[in-house]
């Protein structure tokens, strides 16, 4: 999602993020809620003193946070940062409302084939934010080359503990799906049943399922990560120790767009930063601090080579074309829950 940490750039004041209600937001105000370190601080701080706007950001881990957080009566927010197919879920339930962000200045720079939203196919609702491959992070020292999932299981094998996946019941068992020959959005119970028996093979040389990973990779306590393209600044910034490779057999994408709450207290601010983001120059900033592919055009002329020529950040079509979004699979995704929970207390 991209550097999906759970560290938190800025609090937010909130009783456990539950206490914060719409009558004691005041003019001036924005709230976020996005993943962690999922925006460059220097863009918030640049609408701030543009806008004269107080910007509050808190964070989340995954989705799920996400929406069980807002439905468990979490209040205040404006804009959250959903991956596309819980998108597709939050504006099913209600929870999220019309922007007409496709008719703003600056909505011209954005990649049609970024607005994938199965509910919101127009982008009424939500702007699209940002996109990335889900790969392996490695030490170059500890694997001096990586280019497959079938490399990376064959390591930890021969290495118990030295690899580690991600803390996500999609993208692990995604990549059980795709190592055993099934679209990552199967609904075949048979086909999940095989993903799951995968992941349990691998389970004893696994390290650990967590996110926390770069510092690990970095030190060489652990060899290799299944993680997001965000780590691309890390390998950017120590080229000869660390690497970023998308698998041959194919791997997970994610994207996120950025939805207005229904209940957001700050509409108009709100509004006003989903068209900053828009800015080329602002976007590509953003980008930069990412290192994930960008959905502005306009954008992304602007971005420095090592990012614009990156194939992990920008992968030719031949890798593009094995790589898959998740979809929203609603009562199907019971058989993802009872896998993981398998894969997890076995």
């Amino acid at each position: 999602m991209n550097i999906k940490t759970v560290a938190k750039l800025a609090s937010i004041a909130l009783t456990g993020a539950m206490g914060l209600s719409t009558a004691a937001s005041a003019e001036g105000n924005l709230r976020l809620y996005n993943w962690g370190d999922y925006i460059n601080p220097t863009v918030i701080e640049k609408f701030s003193e543009e806008f004269g706007v107080e910007v509050t950001l808190d964070t989340y881990s995954t989705n799920e946070e996400l929406l069980a957080r807002l439905q468990a009566g979490a209040t205040g927010y404006d804009l959250v940062w959903p991956s596309v197919h819980m998108h597709d879920v939050m504006q099913k339930i209600g929870l999220l409302q019309k922007t007409d962000v496709n008719k703003m200045p600056g909505f011209e720079n954005i990649d049609p084939g970024s607005i994938r939203s199965k509910e919101d196919p127009n982008a009424e609702y939500c702007l699209p934010y940002a996109w990335g491959a889900v790969g392996i992070f490695y030490n170059k020292e500890m694997i001096p080359e990586l280019t497959s999932w079938q490399q990376f299981f064959d390591y930890a094998a021969a290495n118990p503990g030295k690899v580690t996946m991600l803390d996500d019941l999609r993208e692990t068992l995604g990549v059980g799906l795709i190592m055993t020959g099934s679209s990552v959005n199967s609904t075949n119970p048979d086909e999940i049943a095989a993903a799951e028996e995968y992941i349990l093979k691998q389970k004893p040389n696994i390290g650990a399922f967590r996110y926390d990973v770069i510092p690990l990779v970095t030190a060489g306590d652990v060899a290799a990560s299944h993680y997001y393209v965000g780590a691309v600044l890390n390998v950017n910034q120590n080229p000869d120790l660390l690497g970023f490779v998308i698998p041959e057999e194919g791997a997970t994408m994610y994207q996120e767009d950025i939805c207005m709450l229904e209940s957001a207290p700050n509409r108009d601010n709100a509004l006003k930063f989903l068209e900053f983001l828009m800015r080329p120059d602002i976007s590509a900033m953003n980008t930069e601090r990412l290192t994930n592919g960008s959905v502005n055009t306009a954008a992304i002329k602007l971005l420095p080579p090592e990012l614009k020529d990156n194939p992990s950040v920008n992968p030719p079509a031949d890798v593009r074309a094995k790589l898959e979004i998740f979809d929203d699979l609603g009562k199907d995704l019971r058989l993802y829950t009872r896998a993981w929970d398998h894969v997890k207390t076995n």
